[in-house]
């Protein structure tokens, strides 16, 4: 291979050019004698020329070609991704790291036993171990004995766990729709939550949503009690067969829930009707309860994303109770009959 056509391979869109040819550039290339050939980058701001023999080039603006050089330089580019993009796809790959902690004999015992559960380390003192033979076995999870004294888990100082804890990924529930619609036989009831970061108060109303045979509790990304813990703690094994559900945007579920002949009923201390008289004409219907976080209750969104607003009856001229105590008394009214 000649000096020349060695040259040509070495660079990109390259063209070869004579020197009359370059006699239209916007300035001299050289003031040393021309060379027999010149070297020209088409998709280039600037034309590059020099003597292939020396491999040196100058480099002169490329009036020809320069108006085009935002489609030409961009080619064969990997284009910059916009932040959101960005932004997603961390949230995903920190989504698909997230591990949790599940401590407490129930809780340990209720998801070693569950098949959808994906069960990473499980550490127990020999008591513990003792207490929880069958469920180790069926988890099939090598057990890490330890000493209660030092007890080698990442908890809070005061959670109670019991000599047992288990790392775990969140549970996946699958579709929202599919979720909440149910089998088909029974009206489908739901509860959501508006802000209620309490992880006691959503793990007991998981426990009352599970006896009343709720299919999902449902609570927001952002500003509610993630899975964790202390919340399966007090769920006492319903986190793993109560679906709990987490949206973005709580009013655009509630309007989903509405297309899928849902009605929704907002708990509201100060609303005018009482919830046994907006259920009445409801039965055999789909309800969907929403529960406001205690102190600021329902956000105006939430509230006017409704179809109707009601309140528990007290029997003085005064009382409350805390949302965990009210999702309980308005499941059962609302499964009654």
């Amino acid at each position: 291979m000649g000096r020349e056509a060695w040259w040509a391979t070495q660079e990109s869109n390259l063209a070869w050019v004579s020197p009359a040819e370059l006699q239209s550039a916007a300035a001299p290339c050289s003031s040393s004698p021309a060379p027999r050939h010149y070297l020209v980058a088409w998709g280039a701001d600037y034309k590059r020329c020099g003597d292939p023999s020396s491999r040196k080039s100058l480099a002169i603006p490329n009036a020809r070609h320069h108006g085009a050089r935002h489609s030409q330089q961009g080619a064969g580019r990997v284009a910059k991704k916009p932040k959101w993009v960005v932004d997603k796809e961390q949230a995903k790959r920190k989504a698909a790291a997230e591990t949790l902690w599940l401590f407490g004999l129930h809780a340990v015992r209720d998801a070693l036993v569950n098949p959808a559960r994906e069960k990473l380390r499980l550490v127990v003192t020999r008591n513990a171990a003792d207490r929880l033979g069958e469920a180790i076995v069926a988890g099939g999870l090598e057990p890490e004995i330890a000493d209660p004294r030092k007890f080698p888990v990442p908890l809070d100082p005061g959670s109670v766990h019991q000599g047992a804890a288990l790392e775990v990924k969140p549970l996946d529930w699958g579709p929202f729709v599919d979720v909440c619609l149910g089998d088909g036989d029974t009206p489908p009831l739901v509860v959501l939550l508006d802000r209620v970061t309490d992880p006691h108060n959503v793990g007991a109303i998981l426990r009352s949503a599970e006896v009343f045979g709720a299919r999902a509790v449902i609570g927001t990304k952002h500003h509610s009690a993630p899975e964790t813990g202390a919340l399966a703690k007090t769920a006492s094994g319903a986190l793993e067969r109560q679906p709990y559900l987490r949206v973005t945007n709580l009013a655009e579920a509630m309007v989903k829930l509405k297309d899928m002949g849902f009605t929704v009923l907002g708990l509201d201390g100060e609303a005018p009707q009482t919830l046994d008289a907006a259920l009445e004409p409801l039965r055999g219907r789909a309800i969907a309860l929403v529960m406001g976080a205690e102190g600021p209750g329902l956000r105006q969104k939430t509230r006017d994303t409704c179809d109707a607003l009601v309140k528990i009856p007290f029997a003085a001229d005064f009382g409350s109770l805390n949302v965990s105590n009210a999702a309980a008394v308005s499941l059962y009214a609302a499964r009654r009959g």
